[in-house]
């Protein structure tokens, strides 16, 4: 166990956590030379095509130490974005040490700090690393001085490295055999291994990764999963390599995967601890805090019969991902579908993309939404993330909003444009700093309704692309809250009913109804588009009537048949317009719910 390590490589964004992956399992040999590629670590076809790392993904390698012994590395890659910092926690607990990558241009940024700090609440050995050495526009000793005066690290033990050349790797190397500390724990007690991650094999149900604390685990034993008690027998064990490696067994200290006769999707919860049946630990690991969603969508195939592939998939999906929360529900216009819970809006994308390429599904995804606190008269408190359960107005004594403190570290001058943004977002209690000389960083209290549609867009226009973003979830505060229901010729229609704060009301229905207007096809009497917030309608549009030209057979002759027929056609219209019903094509609801429009 002297000879283990095992560490984390942790940053921001676009730092080159994956890149100098790379390096380092080039460095030890773990690639042979023609299997050679670049972001190696990201398998998934949208990491490769996005640049950007969704999953956690782990793999052994030796590496011989400067003492001249072989030691074995365990390695976890973790995403840098805010919305997968759910998975950077889980990684990190199967850790002792945690490389930290800061870019030598962009220098700090919030989610280096964020970060760095889950690293130091568990208690991991820090190792700061500065990237992309050979850039041109580089100021190493600007980022030394942050290291220091930000995060509180000791510079001189920063250690300058480029992943794209390969200088400085050796160093990297050298630095996590001597400053990680070995794992504890004794091979001879009871099994103890966490599972920090599985997925789902087609052919061999569920593979399991396990951080093994106490005891080992061979082919042939009998586990136990100790919340659920469900029990299976081992069937292979081995380490990561890149492909997975079976050994004889796996022992305290290491990394590596199980596979078992568990095939049903979900009976190895992440965070579980895994022991064994003959004889069992007194007591589980300390898991994972469960990670609440805070953007919810519906879900529905556009064939609704494909329903059950679309359960299938979603319970596929939520084996590789703790995070995502989902549940029944119907339409009355888009038939059966489920209610969906994500970490943010980017986790609703790259869930989306991942069920239509993985699973072959055409799906219809609804607007997002956050999630209210409605107190009703009677005393009961409800949490609402869809408007179809919202009460009668006339029952709530109050309704909260979900507020969250926003950390956006920019240049200074950009700072007088992202407080008017942060004001016009209805954006509380600013405060700034200086984190170093022309670098601010500005903390604000803001509503997560007016953050999930296009706030980080707009924050990165404004600092052209030099602001970063970080936020952490703080509590419900009162609020003005309404239904915004979408009526089409007199019937509302469900699925584009909306829940939102009244000032925003009036602009997002009017938007809404121009949208409808102009992709409903017009029938043969005149389409109503309204907005209404109870009875009391706040917008409208008009689709005009497709007039039919009913004279055309008369020519000449008396101009009371002409007018007759006119008649005739106007009591149509007007029975029509009573009883006909209003196709709305699919692309209408694209067009209204697509996310830069709003």
């Amino acid at each position: 166990m002297e000879r283990i390590r095992n560490f984390s490589i942790i940053a921001h964004i676009d730092h080159g956590k994956t890149s100098l992956s790379d390096c380092i399992l080039r460095r030890t040999g773990a690639i042979p030379p023609r299997e050679t590629r670049a972001l190696l670590l990201d398998s998934m076809d949208l990491e490769r095509e996005r640049g950007i790392t969704i999953k956690s993904s782990a793999v052994t390698m030796d590496h011989v130490g400067p003492d001249g012994e072989k030691y074995l590395l365990n390695l976890i890659d973790t995403p840098g974005h805010v919305d997968f910092s759910y998975e950077v926690s889980r990684a990190l607990a199967g850790c002792e040490g945690a490389v930290l990558v800061i870019d030598a241009s962009q220098g700090v940024q919030a989610q280096t700090l964020a970060n760095m700090y889950k690293a130091m609440e568990l208690d991991l050995e820090i190792i700061p690393v500065v990237n992309k050495i050979d850039l041109p526009n580089l100021d190493i000793d600007r980022v030394l001085r942050q290291i220091k005066e930000e995060l509180g690290l000791d510079p001189a033990g920063a250690i300058l490295c480029s992943a794209k050349t390969g200088a400085g790797i050796d160093q990297v190397l050298d630095a996590i055999v001597t400053r990680v500390p070995p794992p504890r724990g004794r091979v001879e007690n009871p099994l103890k291994a966490l599972i920090f991650d599985s997925h789902y094999d087609p052919y061999r149900g569920a593979i399991v990764y396990v951080r093994v604390v106490e005891g080992s685990v061979r082919a042939g034993d009998r586990l136990r999963v100790m919340s659920t008690g469900r029990t299976a027998l081992v069937e292979e064990v081995g380490h990561f390599r890149l492909k997975n490696r079976p050994m004889a067994r796996i022992s305290a200290g290491e990394v590596g995967y199980i596979i078992s006769g568990i095939k049903a999707v979900g009976e190895t919860p992440i965070g579980d601890t895994i022991t064994s049946d003959e004889q069992p630990a007194d007591g589980p690991l300390p898991g994972f805090v469960e990670a609440k969603p805070v953007v919810f969508s519906s879900v529905y195939p556009v064939n609704t019969d494909d329903f059950e592939e679309l359960s299938d998939a979603l319970a596929k999906l939520a084996l590789n991902d703790a995070s995502l929360h989902y549940q029944k529900e119907s339409s009355s216009a888009l038939g059966t579908g489920y209610r969906v819970g994500f970490l943010g809006l980017l986790h609703a994308e790259i869930t989306q993309e991942r069920l239509e390429r993985e699973y072959n599904l055409s799906l219809f995804v609804t607007a997002p939404s956050v999630q209210y606190r409605i107190t009703m008269k009677g005393g009961e408190v409800r949490l609402i993330d869809n408007p179809a359960h919202y009460p009668d107005p006339g029952e709530i004594a109050g309704a909260e909003e979900l507020y969250i403190k926003a950390s956006m570290i920019m240049p200074d001058e950009y700072l007088g444009a992202v407080m008017k943004l942060c004001m016009d977002r209805r954006g509380t209690n600013l405060r700034h700093s200086y984190v170093s000389p022309g670098r601010v960083d500005l903390m604000v209290e803001i509503p997560l309704a007016e953050v999930i549609f296009d706030f980080y867009d707009c924050l990165k226009s404004l600092t052209r692309g030099y602001g970063s973003f970080d936020y952490e979830i703080l509590e419900f505060r009162p609020g003005q809250l309404v239904k915004l229901d979408i009526k089409v010729n007199g019937e509302a229609v469900d699925t584009l009913s909306m829940l939102l704060h009244r000032d925003r009301a009036e602009g997002r229905a009017r938007a809404i109804c121009l949208k409808l207007k102009e992709e409903i096809p017009r029938h043969q009497f005149r389409i109503a588009i309204q907005g209404a917030i109870g009875g009391k309608i706040i917008a409208r549009e008009t689709v005009s009537a497709v007039r039919k030209d009913v004279t055309a057979k008369c020519y000449g002759g008396d101009i009371t048949r002409k007018r007759k027929l006119l008649e005739k056609q106007k009591e149509g219209k007007k029975r029509m317009r009573s009883f006909g019903q209003v196709n709305i094509p699919q692309k209408a609801f694209f067009a209204v719910l697509r996310r830069h429009e709003e």
